[in-house]
């Protein structure tokens, strides 16, 4: 197993199969995809991705905008791979997937948004909780702000779970500053938006209806955009899905990636030239 993160690595190999790429949201590492990828990698090569400023990489800078998140995390890959996106990761698997096409055989977009005209903000009040919290004492910060990255009462129903998580979560700090670079990389997507509309590869989108950071409307604009997409609509649960139900996801993703390599497979081969 080689690690890669932003500069350095990681890729888990498994015969036969193409990599999947895992990219993590706002203010995460590797961590949060914890779970997903000790399912994944039973049967494909796993390249966790980590942006600047956060998990192992926290004390370096954090990128300034998507396009440089999205430049690092091309620079792992030697091949090309499936990309999986939660959130700000789905922006720069977005960003990845327009800029360097060759690279991306498929996209998995989670919790995530397209921005642009019609995207539709987080809830006022759950802003204002954020802002709140912003400055107290990591631990603070993360137990008074994750809650509201599960479905409503997720973290009373799973206690035991939660305290988990907000350990790893502690464990590998991201720094304020990190948090906002990242955030205002976030903004800028976000009132920019993307042109998905020339996104080449098929893509599976997977929202929660009760995903109160990136609330569920950015999921379905997102699809009705996308040429080639399949669209996965889960009631009662929330934002960060790969630590509300990890099974469940790596399920989703592990099948979608097997009909599009079936897919491609299918295809008849362009014959070559005398």
């Amino acid at each position: 197993m080689r690690r890669r993160r932003a500069g350095h690595g990681d890729d888990r190999r498994a015969p036969l199969t193409e990599p999947v790429l895992l990219i993590a949201g706002l203010g995460q590492g590797a961590w949060v995809w914890r779970d997903v990828a000790a399912l994944l990698e039973r049967e494909r090569p796993v390249v966790l991705f980590e942006a600047s400023g956060t998990g192992a990489l926290r004390d370096q800078p954090a990128r300034e905008s998507v396009h440089k998140m999205a430049e690092d995390a091309a620079a792992l890959l030697d091949s090309p791979a499936h990309v999986v996106g939660l959130s700000m990761g789905g922006y720069v698997a977005l960003t990845l997937a327009l800029a360097q096409p060759s690279l991306v055989r498929s996209l998995v977009l989670v919790g995530t948004g397209g921005g642009g005209p019609g995207r539709v903000p987080r809830p006022f009040h759950v802003a204002r909780a954020f802002e709140e919290a912003f400055g107290s004492s990591q631990e603070e910060f993360a137990r008074r702000t994750m809650p509201f990255t599960f479905a409503p009462g997720w973290t009373e129903a799973n206690a035991e779970r939660f305290d988990e998580l907000l350990a790893l979560r502690v464990a590998q700090p991201t720094s304020y500053e990190a948090i906002l670079t990242h955030a205002e990389a976030c903004y800028v997507f976000y009132r920019e938006g993307c042109e998905a509309e020339r996104v080449a590869v098929p893509a599976l989108v997977v929202h929660g209806d009760e995903d109160l950071i990136v609330p569920v409307e950015n999921g379905r604009l997102l699809a009705a955009r996308l040429p080639d997409v399949e669209y996965v609509e889960l009631a009662g649960h929330g934002h960060n899905l790969s630590l509300e139900i990890p099974d469940a996801l790596a399920g989703m993703v592990s099948r979608f990636l097997s009909r599009v390599e079936a897919r491609a497979a299918a295809r008849p081969s362009t014959p070559s030239r005398p």
